[in-house]
């Protein structure tokens, strides 16, 4: 039996790695979502549209969209009425989410980089001031239900897309479905983390916490007495 140690899921790679053990996300998965490229693009636009379109159907998923979005310089929705898939704004936002497709079957599984951009896709939906480009503009916060439902969205529109297509066989359809499950099911959780704290790691923070605030105590306790003595009448 492995033992692991709530507080290394606090730190990226040991929790990438975690997760990859748990799951089973292994070399041969990667190769199978690299081997998928030709597959997976043509469908890129596809997916980005219908992404678009879902997003859109809902007020509670479109108001993200209204203020400016970071690096844009056209001009801005004014109101949700003005949103549509054809808006400039909106076509701008496509551009990420059809690179974060690419990504998914180009990008080197075995590199920490890639998997801190995993990572920073999660965080950046949670409206929290931690990127230099955001400093002092207000936060963009997407609620956690929207993003891991939009992922549960794109995944069934590509399985539906590899399970159906005509010139692949049964072997590789199986080996592409279950790696992309497996890479959403991992991105799901670098979205989690950012949004639910684990009860576990909690309680070891303020276990650890407890020794610095009895001595922050036990200082103002002295500092406090010292005070009397001083300004005490004789």
């Amino acid at each position: 039996m492995r033992n692991i140690d709530p507080a290394t899921l606090e730190h990226l790679p040991s929790r990438v790695q975690y997760l990859r053990d748990f799951i089973g996300f292994t070399n041969q998965d990667a190769a199978a979502l690299h081997a998928a490229r030709p597959v997976v693009a043509p469908l890129v636009p596809v997916v980005v549209d219908a992404v678009y379109v879902k997003l859109l159907s809902f007020d509670i998923t479109s108001k993200p969209f209204v203020p400016r979005q970071t690096g844009y310089t056209g001009k801005s929705p004014v109101r949700l009425e003005d949103l549509s898939g054809d808006h400039p704004q909106i076509k701008f936002r496509k551009g990420f989410v059809a690179s974060y497709l690419a990504k998914l079957v180009t990008m080197n599984y075995d590199s920490d980089a890639s998997w801190e951009y995993l990572d920073k896709v999660g965080f950046m939906h949670t409206g929290v001031a931690g990127f230099t480009h955001r400093a002092k503009k207000p936060g963009l916060r997407v609620e956690y239900i929207h993003c891991a439902i939009l992922l549960g969205f794109v995944e069934d529109i590509v399985v539906d897309a590899v399970a159906t297509h005509p010139d692949l066989d049964i072997d590789t359809k199986t080996a592409v479905i279950r790696a992309l499950n497996k890479v959403l099911w991992i991105q799901n959780d670098l979205f989690a983390r950012h949004y639910i704290q684990d009860a576990d790691v909690l309680a070891n923070k303020i276990t650890l916490d407890k020794p610095t605030a009895l001595a922050a105590m036990c200082a103002l306790v002295m500092l406090g007495a010292a005070f009397v003595r001083y300004f005490a009448p004789y």
